[in-house]
């Protein structure tokens, strides 16, 4: 029977022997293949590091690449940019000569007209009722915000005034101490001239 003791020493049917040399240098082949292995996964790790480098290397390569390239075709400028933009360096003048200068001067001068009547309130007419009935009628037939209503009586002291004064309020706007008549009824869209025929209509039908 043997027990191990201190020191290495192991007792065997009551002697005390110490351990051979040879049997000490049996493990030493287990701690070289131990080194062995060690070294096998910091050659697999340096490896593996250098590819994945590698892989990073061509990434921002092809980035960069891309960005080269995109950069060097031409941009697609919209349709509506290059009209904008063609309009805008246009001539200021044009030049018409002959029987075909004088048609085409007529189709832009057609075109122009048309083109301010659409940027005018109501189509830019001049009739006074359909400016009041579609704009004024909300605050001169109720007479909201102390505006003087379609009586003749709301206007007995406004009509002394004169129609100039009349007309500069309501293209101006004014402030009084009945109610405020705001620039144009409200809508910049409206020309001077509509305005003055609106008052006009207005004045023409009080009751």
């Amino acid at each position: 029977m043997c027990q191990g003791t201190m020191g290495g020493d192991i007792l065997a049917r009551g002697r005390l022997v110490r351990p051979s040399v040879e049997s000490i240098r049996v493990a030493r082949p287990a701690r070289a293949i131990g080194w062995i292995v060690r070294n096998y996964d910091l050659e697999f790790l340096k490896k593996f590091s250098m590819v994945i480098g590698f892989l990073i290397l061509i990434t921002f390569g092809l980035i960069i690449g891309s960005y080269l390239v995109h950069r060097a075709q031409p941009q697609e400028v919209p349709d509506g940019v290059a009209r904008r933009t063609e309009a805008r360096i246009a001539p200021v003048g044009a030049v018409y000569a002959g029987s075909t200068g004088a048609a085409a001067q007529a189709a832009a001068s057609a075109a122009a007209a048309a083109a301010a009547t659409a940027n005018v309130a109501y189509g830019g007419t001049m009739d006074g009722s359909v400016i009041f009935n579609n704009l004024c009628t909300g605050c001169h037939t109720s007479g909201a915000g102390g505006a003087p209503t379609m009586a003749a009586a709301d206007w007995a002291s406004r009509i002394p005034q004169g129609n100039d004064v009349l007309y500069q309020h309501a293209i101006e706007g004014y402030v009084g101490p009945a109610g405020v008549m705001p620039p144009k009824g409200g809508n910049p869209a409206l020309t001077d001239e509509q305005v003055v025929a609106t008052v006009d209509w207005m004045l023409a039908n009080l009751q």
